[in-house]
């Protein structure tokens, strides 16, 4: 049976459908901030709440504010947002790296598991982890999860978005992942040192990341519920299902954050 072919996404027809959906993510946009705490700051931290425990103990923290993310997801989506941008330099490859970038990303991955199972023993008084668990290895872990997760989403995005992918991987280059890891390097030692010049940024980043790495995963979904996986050329082409992705993505967080705060009775930070 032939699968049928994706749809040519027509501008003029699209118009009504993206008024409808700039007014579905206004309303939803409307409710998030009507229901989230008032301030830039009390915002942010609502974007975390949605995904994060938001331990102080294993967030950054300065001159009495705190990370919306703890250490491990501020890596992660700092890593996300790193490796997605990175790789944009590269152009719309859509080839899964090489071998030997796998084997890395999964032994990030596998480092990632052990320090989480780690630190979660050191919640039990009576157990103990294999070693004192620290904000700069959790930092480091998550940080390597975050570059597999864009270097994933990055190649799934150009195979289903537009209709020209180049067959390569943006890691085609012997030295592509290793530079990669090398920027990494320089973000975690630049978290390091705790500057507040470094810090705030990464707070603000790390926490819009949530967001943003959310509308990218929807924007696919979106694609494949109107059937056009493969079949734009320009940007602007992608206008209904970004606003799509970003909708959805935003009614996740609100809708995560309010099962939250249902099932542990903290009023925190939605003022329901």
């Amino acid at each position: 049976m032939i699968a049928p072919a994706p749809v040519k996404p027509e501008r003029g027809k699209d118009r009504p459908w993206i008024i409808l959906a700039v007014a579905a993510f206004a309303a939803v946009l409307a409710a998030w901030l009507w229901f989230t705490p008032v301030g830039f700051w009390g915002k942010l931290r609502a974007l975390g709440y949605a995904v994060c425990h938001q331990l102080e103990e294993r967030s950054f923290c300065i001159h009495g504010i705190c990370s919306p993310l703890c250490a491990r997801c501020t890596g992660m989506y700092l890593g996300a947002l790193l490796s997605l941008g990175y790789q944009t330099f590269y152009g719309r490859k859509a080839k899964f790296p090489p071998v030997w970038v796998i084997v890395a990303l999964a032994l990030l991955f596998g480092w990632f598991g052990v320090d989480g199972l780690n630190s979660l023993l050191h919640f039990f008084p009576n157990l103990s982890g294999i070693y004192e668990p620290s904000n700069l290895l959790r930092l480091i872990t998550g940080t390597g999860v975050g570059l597999g997760i864009g270097t994933v989403l990055y190649v799934i995005f150009n195979r289903t978005a537009w209709s020209n992918p180049v067959d390569e991987s943006p890691y085609g280059k012997w030295f592509a992942f290793p530079l990669l890891l090398a920027l990494a390097a320089v973000l975690i030692g630049l978290i390091e040192t705790k500057h507040s010049l470094v810090l705030y940024p990464v707070m603000v980043v790390s926490g819009l990341g949530v967001f943003l790495v959310l509308s990218s995963v929807y924007t696919v979904v979106g694609l494949l519920i109107l059937r056009r996986e493969s079949s734009q050329l320009h940007w602007r082409e992608l206008l209904l299902p970004i606003l799509m992705g970003m909708t959805i993505a935003l009614l996740q967080i609100l809708v995560t954050s309010w099962l939250r705060m249902v099932l542990t009775g903290t009023s925190e930070p939605l003022n329901l």
